[in-house]
């Protein structure tokens, strides 16, 4: 069998197992692979001309989602987790571009005051979530105390344990009110992670994004995995799935990304009214305009 025709045969074999894996989560078609298989999928890269083109047309969707939400007060809650360095932070980036920001926003919350530590977990939250009309994209959410707070020990164990049994009925909470819940854990392999953290250790521009919880994520990637696996098992659920992203490669995750949210909301194009532009009015000739030596004038740097 020559390289190309393996390479098609495994991809037709892992697409049969996750798309089985979509309908029974007791598939046997899965049972042979792991999600560290996924990572072995050989990818290829997008040209950047097809990349911006292909993202061109998803802005265009997202706008006409914007549209659909502000007119029908729907309220979205897309929550993104994942690996550090896995991408979380440019698909939101590309998401909000060209939205709104007073209808898109952005969720990221820093570490828990000591008043905060005295609430219920999900009480900041909670806060935090849409009003009709909105859309709300959680970078990293809730999950914080399935992940960073139970391998990192900021949380006892009962605490761990109490939240596996309240997430699933506070997500049902959520959805039941009416509230559009996607949830998306950005997977990347320890390869593409560590040369990520290399990348950003040695650009300035980008040295900003290496904490030195990261360099501890690092060097725990088994409990990570662990935690994570763990927490898949407790919250992955019909009422609010996790949908799981290859983000070896962040554009092609992107995309995947944003497409696959765009299908999974329900929405439609707004037909919007004409806009009519009147003719301007006329300065009238007893209106003088301030001198510029009486305003603080930006030079012209460039």
């Amino acid at each position: 069998m020559s390289k190309k025709a393996k390479k098609n045969s495994y991809r037709k074999e892992l697409n049969f197992a996750l798309s089985s894996a979509a309908s029974s989560k007791h598939s046997s078609a899965t049972e042979a692979l792991t999600q560290n298989d996924m990572h072995n999928e050989p990818l290829e890269k997008l040209s950047k001309k097809r990349y911006n083109k292909e993202l061109k047309k998803l802005f265009l969707k997202l706008v006409q989602l914007q549209e659909w939400v502000t007119t029908t007060k729907a309220r979205v809650v897309i929550i993104f987790e994942g690996r550090d360095a896995a991408g979380k932070g440019g698909v939101i980036k590309r998401i909000t571009e060209q939205l709104n920001p007073r209808v898109c926003r952005i969720a990221a919350l820093g570490t828990p005051s000591p008043k905060e530590k005295t609430q219920w977990y999900f009480q900041r939250y909670v806060a935090h979530l849409p009003a009709g009309g909105e859309i709300v994209l959680f970078d990293r959410s809730w999950y914080n105390r399935a992940g960073v707070e139970h391998v990192m020990g900021f949380c006892t164990d009962d605490e761990y344990k109490d939240f596996l049994k309240a997430c699933p009925e506070f997500e049902k909470l959520l959805v039941r009110s009416g509230i559009i819940l996607l949830k998306y854990w950005f997977s990347v392999s320890d390869d593409i992670q560590e040369m990520r953290f290399r990348d950003r250790a040695e650009n300035p521009l980008k040295r900003w994004k290496l904490s030195p919880m990261d360099l501890q994520s690092r060097e725990k990637w088994v409990e990570y995995s662990k935690a994570k696996d763990a927490m898949f098992v407790h919250t992955d659920t019909p009422h609010a799935p996790w949908y799981v992203v290859n983000a070896d490669i962040k554009e092609v995750a992107r995309l995947n990304c944003i497409n696959h949210l765009l299908n999974k909301i329900p929405y439609q194009a707004v037909e919007l009214p004409e806009i009519k532009f009147g003719k301007r009015k006329k300065v009238p000739s007893d209106y003088v305009r301030p001198a510029i030596s009486t305003q603080n004038i930006v030079p012209n740097y460039f």
